[in-house]
């Protein structure tokens, strides 16, 4: 269970900002360096450590990982992104950067979709509850 206390919603649209904004390009200091999604940016709850200080299952991005995956060393890689299953470790394993950021945005976009909608029905039902007790 996640005990990141950052709002969800929030963290995937930054993520999707920064994907868009070419986050996961190749650095003009360290161009033979890849970078990794999601643990180089900002969504990674280790992100600017040199170790990990917190283990991945206090992360929301946990929730979006199946069980059998939870105990990979870095278990976000193994979010489903698409009908097919493939996930960021399959996309990698590709070396198809281009297909890996459209894939997660594609991704992103989707949840944050969901998320969005579904706390709006939820703050429907929370306003027709409150317009019953009155």
């Amino acid at each position: 269970m996640a005990t990141d206390d950052r709002n969800i919603l929030e963290l995937l649209k930054e993520e999707l900002g920064f994907i868009e904004k070419g986050g996961y390009g190749r650095s003009v200091r360290t161009p033979w360096m890849p970078k990794s999604t999601f643990q180089d940016s900002l969504t990674c709850i280790n992100y600017g450590y040199p170790y990990r200080a917190h283990p991945c299952n206090e992360c929301h991005l946990l929730d979006f990982v199946s069980p059998e995956h939870h105990g990979k060393e870095v278990p976000c890689h193994y979010i489903p992104l698409n009908e097919t299953g493939e996930t960021i470790e399959d996309l990698e394993a590709e070396d198809n950067e281009a297909k890996l950021e459209r894939e997660v945005r594609v991704w992103l976009r989707a949840r944050i979709k969901e998320i969005e909608e579904e706390r709006g029905t939820q703050a429907i039902a929370r306003a027709g509850k409150a317009e019953v007790k009155k």
